[in-house]
């Protein structure tokens, strides 16, 4: 539990280099996550490139950190493999939680910026990323060594548990 706790935005990044072999173990827990029907509909685009990246923040208004990390990863649903309609924004959050807290874990910082639902950023992700018309980008992941280290943060509100009925 104390990595759930200790996962925070990080949104600053060290110029150092996140290894391979870091950076395929964080997808194999995105890989781990579950999914409706373990259909499992998600693929992942890694990006190290400086100029994909600019691209990218030239599209993708809230994504400026990405800049400065060494390596995000975008993951995206097969529209394909899903089995059930619409269940694939479900699956691909959960394996985007799974990327967070295993970079946590690894000792690297990371931060979800949101691509799907808006429309216009899923689309501009598919062309930079040329990404097939059946893949939909869900989100973005910066990943790098962390310049920095924001304070954990309770954000348990008893008053939002409900039991049994409204």
């Amino acid at each position: 539990m104390s990595i759930i706790y200790q996962r925070r935005s990080i949104r600053k990044y060290q110029e150092r280099d996140v290894d391979d072999e870091l950076v395929l173990e964080i997808i194999r827990a995105g890989m781990h996550a579950p999914s409706a029907g373990n259909e499992q509909p998600w693929h992942f685009v890694v990006v190290k490139n400086k100029e994909t990246k600019e691209k990218i923040v030239q599209v993708h208004p809230y994504a400026k950190m990405l800049l400065k990390s060494p390596v995000s990863i975008v993951v995206c649903a097969d529209l394909n493999l899903a089995k059930f309609r619409d269940f694939w924004v479900q699956d691909c959050s959960a394996a985007t939680q799974n990327i967070l807290l295993r970079a946590t874990e690894l000792g690297l910082g990371a931060v979800w910026c949101g691509i799907y639902p808006d429309q216009e950023r899923v689309e501009n992700l598919r062309k930079v990323l040329n990404l097939p018309e059946n893949v939909v980008a869900f989100s973005l992941v910066c990943v790098g060594y962390p310049a920095e280290k924001p304070e954990p943060v309770d954000r348990f509100k008893k008053e939002r548990i409900h039991f049994e009925r409204w």
